[in-house]
């Protein structure tokens, strides 16, 4: 029993928690090396070809499989190829975002998964409304919160809470505008209704195929097929793809291994041990994690706007998680009480 809640609930909530800290590093560690010149297309790029080549390719020889796995088939393998241009497309879109405004507003945003996932879910069936339901209200309430957070955070970034203190930083970037800000929240925005997409086929794949390392390796190999070619064309300077021994090659590396392999491979598992819902419960945890390092190691400006719509987000972001742990919890309540007959309702026809 202690073995089994070791694997359930402290490995999960420990694996999870060390993700979100590392996701937040590499998103810090990219934000200097843009400033330092490297293009998003390389970074990617490589990103998927150092997970793949170095960091997932020799893990199978490394471990014994505790289960027989299914012959993949066609619709897994189309599947798996959907989520790396998925992921791929949702990169570009994420990491250029990043370079227009800062990790604690792309952290502020990714709070939008659990919202944006419950509304896929209703547009795709996956999920009914009961309006009578506070489960249901509170979901949707939720959602339209956390919608206006992050249209506060992207159309709003309000007077200086802690002035800028880098001073290596190209003043073209430093004094970012107000359009470059909207455009690159826009981009975020758009990077992260991607997410619950690759979540939903992600959960999908790993029910049908339990291999996470075969599943994400494959993920990885498809993302680094259509990253390369396409990045390549898209970054026509052939010097942005010279990396030398800097914090551009750091920042590569710790991508390659801690976001798009390690990250990729413990959300996967996460998706089959506890579902999306557990894994997007750690979100708000970025932001604090994102405004101490963009502070302290960028030293990036923290603006009243991106605080005032990060809480926003944060409460609609619990109104959803406490509407589905509601209805989870009563889920069995309301069919009982829905079919249930009235007890000892014998009451004679006749007077």
């Amino acid at each position: 029993m202690g073995e089994r809640h070791c694997y359930k609930d402290v490995i999960p909530f420990i694996a999870m928690v060390g993700i979100e800290c590392t996701n937040v590093g590499v998103n810090v560690l990219f934000k200097a090396a843009s400033q330092k010149g490297l293009s998003h297309f390389v970074f990617i790029a490589y990103s998927f070809l150092v997970s793949t080549l170095v960091f997932l390719l020799p893990l199978p020889f490394f471990l014994k499989w505790s289960r027989e796995l299914p012959p993949l088939n066609v619709s897994l393998i189309f599947r798996i190829f959907l989520l790396g241009v998925i992921g791929v497309v949702g990169q570009l879109c994420g990491y250029k975002g990043l370079e227009y405004t800062s990790p604690t507003l792309s952290s502020s945003l990714g709070n939008l998964v659990p919202a944006f996932t419950f509304i896929l879910t209703i547009l795709f069936r996956m999920e009914t409304l009961n309006l009578r339901c506070k489960s249901s209200k509170a979901k949707i309430l939720g959602s339209m919160v956390s919608i206006l957070g992050a249209l506060i955070v992207v159309l709003y970034k309000g007077p200086t809470i802690i002035p800028s203190s880098s001073t290596t930083i190209d003043s073209s970037i430093a004094s970012t505008s107000q359009s470059n800000w909207v455009l690159g929240g826009s981009l975020l925005v758009i990077a992260y209704i991607f997410v619950p997409i690759w979540y939903i086929i992600q959960t999908s794949v790993i029910k049908q195929y339990p291999g996470e390392v075969i599943v994400v390796f494959l993920y990885n190999l498809c993302g680094a097929i259509v990253s390369v070619p396409l990045c390549l064309l898209l970054e026509t300077n052939l010097n942005a793809w010279n990396i030398g021994l800097d914090i551009s090659l750091a920042s590569i590396l710790s991508s390659g291994f801690f976001c798009t392999g390690l990250s990729c491979l413990i959300h996967t598992w996460g998706l089959r041990i506890k579902g999306p819902l557990y894994i997007s419960l750690f979100k708000p945890l970025s932001i604090a994690i994102a405004a101490s390092f963009s502070v302290l190691f960028l030293g990036d400006a923290l603006y009243f706007g991106t605080v005032i719509g990060a809480a926003i987000i944060s409460i609609g972001f619990y109104s959803v998680m406490w509407g589905k742990a509601k209805e989870e919890s009563n889920e069995d309540y309301f069919d009982v009480d829905r079919v249930q007959p009235p007890s000892n309702s014998k009451t004679p026809l006749l007077k």
